[in-house]
């Protein structure tokens, strides 16, 4: 009876099998990542020139990057994402109840993490977001971090990694991979990579893998909690006074 209220999986192959778009999009979003961690500080000044503060000009880069691989992540995905949607339209109450569910546990599941690693560290990520956030209006922020972005990195590290790699390769080990890459994506050219910095994206990532993988690969259930969750977290920072950002520095430094 535990099983009766789970989405269905619906794997249906020919929808896991590996397209050039795919690959065009994988591509794409590898080269972007990598060509503004290294040429970053070189288009700095361009950058500035172009946009009228620093902000804008980074907010620019970022909406460049994921509207650019979004649009492909959606156009290779788009049967995937009808039947999806038509998946959990079965299953109304079940996706709004355990949607802020799982966003729950993912909090938890940080916190528990963070506190196990006896170091609390705001990640170069996290803090170069939220003084973006300082300069940006939320009805910009929001298309981006709770729209675009989140259906780009659930396309990339759970429908591509998981859903279609696990076709050739055990899916333990690409559920592995989708967590240490997912968290490894968010700091990586920015900071050390330490476990302090990693447990809040290791927690976050492995829930999210959870409920790609328990709901039958279900790739909009995993986008919902995760864009949730940057909903969030962008509805917290906004409703937080700068000052207060600036004595928790304060307070860490």
């Amino acid at each position: 009876m535990a099983t009766a209220h789970r989405i269905p999986p619906a794997p249906q192959p020919q929808l896991y099998k590996f397209s050039p778009l795919d690959g065009v999009a994988v591509i794409l979003y590898v080269a972007l990542a990598g060509f503004f961690t290294v040429a970053g500080e070189l288009l700095a000044p361009f950058l500035r020139q172009v946009a009228p503060t620093p902000a804008a000009a980074s907010y620019a880069v970022n909406l460049l990057f994921y509207a650019s691989v979004g649009i492909l992540a959606i156009t290779a995905a788009r049967r995937v994402i009808w039947r999806d949607l038509k998946v959990l339209a079965t299953r109304p109450w079940f996706t709004l109840l355990m949607v802020p569910a799982a966003v729950i546990a993912m909090m938890i599941l940080s916190a528990v993490a963070v506190a196990a690693s006896g170091n609390v560290q705001t990640s170069e990520n996290q803090a170069g977001l939220q003084a973006l956030m300082q300069q940006v209006p939320a009805w910009l922020m929001v298309p981006l971090l709770v729209v675009v972005g989140p259906f780009v990195e659930e396309f990339i590290f759970r429908h591509l990694l998981i859903g279609k790699l696990s076709r050739r390769v055990n899916i333990w080990v690409c559920c592995v991979l989708s967590v240490v890459l997912f968290a490894a994506l968010h700091i990586v050219g920015q900071e050390e990579l330490t476990l302090t910095v990693l447990m809040p994206y290791l927690a976050m990532g492995a829930t999210l893998v959870f409920v790609y993988v328990w709901t039958g690969r279900n790739l909009m259930f995993s986008y919902f909690v995760h864009a949730a969750k940057n909903l969030l977290a962008v509805v917290f920072i906004y409703a937080i006074p700068p000052e207060f950002y600036e004595q928790l520095q304060q307070v860490q430094a």
